[in-house]
């Protein structure tokens, strides 16, 4: 199974757009974000916020097998938890997510919101690191993102790694691991769409998987809809391309690319092309051998958009986490 769990509506795309994309791409489920920047729609403006949301329920109708809505609310605005409540409730949405713009995770006036998103026991997205309009990134640190530990039921995703703060955010995910906290049960988990630019991909990755492990890792394309399938099977090839050159075994790819962003959505796990249930590890390990059954990469749906180098490689050596060798923690201050 393959999850794209980071993908954004504009307001202006179609249901059947969408599918076409996915399955050109070789998606089967998707994270769809409500718009929330342009066409009328912004942060700013809680009215658009709820239109918004109104127009993802829309699209994903019918469709929630594959199409996962998360509403967009500004939790600033006093009204956000009914919305979220509206959004999941009667909308059919299933998770949140936010942008800190002019305000920070710890501030006392979201913890409503906060609070509403833990009763209804929702996954939650938050852009983390430098933001696209150049002033608030200062609101997007990771460790502002701690406060959500006071809101047990919530299940957190740090989109972009929190680059520049890349460091700063898996010391926020390696707090769980530290105290043996199962990484499906995690608060914090991570999704690698590419806020890193690409000179820093490769050891952005390198660092994360050996200290968090791929438990803590999903993938996104951070695509805008509407868009072609073969820009999203582009933004997987980049993540294949880093894989490859890391010589991550087909379990660590599968968990990267599905089995994370399953257990953050409590998603089932649907069947490989052999008939048996990929799995969503609960261990760190990644040292089993390559699965005999087809590659999570290999659908006939992307093999042509895939570039050279993201062929798996039959003898990639296994990877383990940072904390499954014996003796690696010492100590821990805090």
């Amino acid at each position: 199974m393959i999850i794209d769990a980071h993908l954004h509506c504009t307001g202006r795309e179609t249901t059947d757009g969408v599918l076409r994309a996915l399955d050109h791409a070789g998606i089967d489920k998707a994270v769809l974000l409500a718009p929330f920047l342009d066409n009328g729609y912004s942060l700013d403006d809680p009215p658009s916020l709820q239109r918004g949301n109104e127009h993802l329920a829309r699209l994903i109708r019918g469709h929630t097998d594959r199409l996962i809505g998360f509403a967009v609310v500004d939790p600033r605005d006093r009204g956000a938890p009914d919305e979220l409540s509206r959004a999941i409730e009667t909308l059919g949405l299933h998770g949140a997510k936010m942008v800190p713009t002019g305000w920070r995770a710890s501030d006392e006036r979201v913890q409503p919101v906060f609070a509403r998103a833990a009763a209804l026991s929702l996954p939650l997205l938050f852009h983390s690191g430098i933001f696209i309009d150049g002033r608030s990134g200062r609101f997007c640190r990771p460790c502002e993102f701690e406060v959500l530990r006071n809101h047990p039921g919530v299940r957190v995703a740090l989109a972009h790694l929190g680059w520049p703060w890349t460091d700063e955010a898996i010391a926020v995910g390696l707090i769980d691991r530290i105290h043996g906290v199962p990484p499906a049960d995690a608060v914090f988990r991570f999704d690698i769409s590419f806020g890193p630019p690409p000179p820093y991909r490769l050891e952005v990755l390198r660092r994360a998987l050996e200290v968090l492990g791929p438990e803590s890792l999903q993938f996104g394309s951070d695509c805008f809809l509407p868009c072609s399938g073969e820009e999203i099977a582009g933004r997987r090839g980049w993540v294949v391309e880093l894989m490859d050159q890391l010589e991550l075994d087909e379990p660590t790819r599968q968990q990267v690319f599905g089995g994370t962003a399953a257990a953050w959505l409590r998603q089932p796990a649907s069947p490989s092309a052999d008939g048996a249930a990929i799995e969503v590890h609960a261990s760190t390990s990644t040292s089993r051998s390559p699965s005999s059954s087809r590659s999570a990469l290999s659908t006939s749906a992307d093999r042509d958009a895939r570039s050279p180098v993201g062929q798996s490689s039959a003898t990639a050596r296994p990877r383990r986490g940072w904390l499954s060798a014996p003796g690696r923690i010492g100590r821990f201050c805090c």
